[in-house]
């Protein structure tokens, strides 16, 4: 995983955006990964992680994120924000146990330091 304590979140976001990368993979109360507003439903098979972004909060450990870039069978680009500590994005196991059976083979075209 990259560490990009130079670069705030947003401004990652900001620079995927003008790749054309603004779709967000989130988890849906059915433990389904969805694609935007339901428009695909993925299974962990269907994705490869290309690229990992890590965040830490200079002033609060509890402010850590991993921002995932992902990439689906057909080529499709989309993020995945991980947020890590007191305030996570997802409880339980269901989010976790998804993203531990995601391939990862990280692309050199997509790190922005």
């Amino acid at each position: 995983m990259e560490g990009h304590n130079m670069k705030p979140l947003s401004l990652v976001y900001n620079i995927l955006a003008k790749r054309g990368i603004t779709k967000e993979i989130t988890m849906n109360d059915q433990d389904q990964m969805v694609l935007a507003v339901d428009e695909k439903i993925y299974q962990p098979e269907d994705l490869c992680i290309v690229r990992s972004y890590r965040f830490e909060g200079d002033s609060n450990p509890d402010d850590n994120c991993v921002l995932y870039l992902l990439e689906d069978k057909e080529g499709q680009l989309s993020t995945l924000l991980d947020s890590y500590g007191a305030e996570s994005n997802y409880s339980g196991e269901a989010f976790d146990d998804f993203l531990r059976k995601v391939p990862i083979q990280e692309k050199d075209e997509y790190n922005l330091d």
